[in-house]
């Protein structure tokens, strides 16, 4: 399909987009995958699919690995907005990758505008690419209507934000990069909108975006009904390439009973070690590490700057296990989880699902409660 000269897509008038948090928990290509998360909803975990989208196309045949990187040069631009600024999600609000390809945001549970609630059927809206020329936020009221009609085009032509071409033979297809779309063929059409490309690895691709995307294009099929869809890539300061990305859906017609999910997508290749500043990449045996910047670090009783990190897991889980005391505590009685008053989740939690407590550790955990991953009670 050629790309549309115009962003939007419906003829009702643009409507702001804010991506509401958390979360989020942010297409969309590839092959049908299991999805393994720690921390999976009780009443709005996204179905089970068999995959019925083709993955991304990461590499056209006509490019080559001879192009010249796409970079933008991020220390002549002052003030910087990362893709997060007008939304809610920070990547250092996002646990450190372990393993799985995506976590659930705010406890899996969407949350949108009431502008976006109010967005008629069909209604597409990409945002514009900031100085960086990095993807920002994108949403869409999904359904019969915003799928695709014709036969899928050519993407090659598109360059996104820390576009690099580096090929590993333990990875699918080779090539570690694809251009991964926000809103995923399948369910609008848009094929080399720029707006709505990034740079993102095939593992983000097909295990992380491609389970979410598959969810919504089946229940649009088998209902006819509609998705309210927001995704927005998060970049952590001036970096080019995403950390990940935020995606949530909840179809309308039923409430959120159909499909509903909140997640984060690592942008990230196992056996790969990144530069997000550039794109560039290496083996990860070949690398020197890297500190991480996710919100592990402020995790009460993690390590203190320069001491070993298997020795602070150690204490930490030493400390958590040994506090025997009674102490505050909020429930999510949805999600069955425990946080600490202070944890960024609670701030995105619904009221009603909302208990504060007074407690041991051990007692809620008797009662059927599973401390936070991020806070880690």
């Amino acid at each position: 399909m050629s790309q549309r000269s115009s962003q939007h897509k419906n003829l009702t008038p643009a409507i702001g987009i804010a991506l509401a948090f958390l979360l989020s928990m942010s297409s969309l290509a590839g092959c049908s995958a299991s999805m393994a998360a720690d921390e999976a909803p009780t009443d709005k975990s996204t179905p089970e699919l068999a995959s019925t989208g083709a993955p991304d196309d990461s590499q056209e045949p006509q490019a080559t690995p001879a192009e010249d990187a796409n970079q933008q040069n991020a220390e002549a631009a002052s003030e910087n907005r990362s893709a997060t600024d007008d939304g809610v999600l920070s990547y250092r609000d996002i646990p450190a990758f372990d393993g799985n390809p995506y976590v659930y945001v705010n406890d899996g549970e969407p949350v949108f505008t009431d502008e976006q609630r109010a967005a008629e059927p069909g209604y597409e809206h990409y945002d514009e690419l900031d100085e960086l020329g990095r993807c920002t936020a994108v949403f869409a009221v999904v359904g019969p209507e915003t799928q695709p009609t014709e036969k899928r085009g050519s993407i090659g032509e598109v360059r996104p934000s820390g576009w690099q071409m580096a090929k590993y033979d333990f990875v699918e297809g080779k090539y570690l990069f694809n251009r991964c779309h926000l809103l995923g063929y399948q369910l609008t059409g848009e094929n080399a909108n720029e707006r709505n490309l990034i740079t993102g690895t095939r593992y983000l691709n097909v295990q992380g975006m491609l389970p979410f995307e598959n969810a919504v294009a089946d229940y649009v099929d088998a209902t006819g009904n509609h998705v309210l869809m927001a995704v927005t890539p998060v970049f952590e300061s001036s970096e080019l390439v995403a950390r990940g990305v935020h995606m949530m859906a909840e179809s309308v017609e039923d409430g959120g009973e159909g499909v509903a999910f909140n997640v984060f997508c690592y942008n990230v290749q196992p056996g790969v070690v990144i530069d997000y500043g550039t794109g560039e990449s290496m083996l990860e045996e070949d690398a020197t590490p890297l500190p991480d910047v996710s919100g592990a670090e402020s995790v009460p009783g993690a390590a203190s700057e320069g001491a070993d990190a298997g020795e602070a897991s150690e204490k930490g889980a030493t400390g958590s296990n040994e506090s025997k005391g009674v102490a505050e505590y909020v429930l999510n009685t949805n999600s069955k989880k425990f946080h600490l008053p202070s944890c960024s989740s609670v701030d995105q939690m619904s009221p009603k699902n909302r208990e504060d407590v007074e407690d041991t550790r051990e007692n809620l955990i008797a009662n059927g409660y599973d401390p936070c991953k991020r806070c880690n009670p």
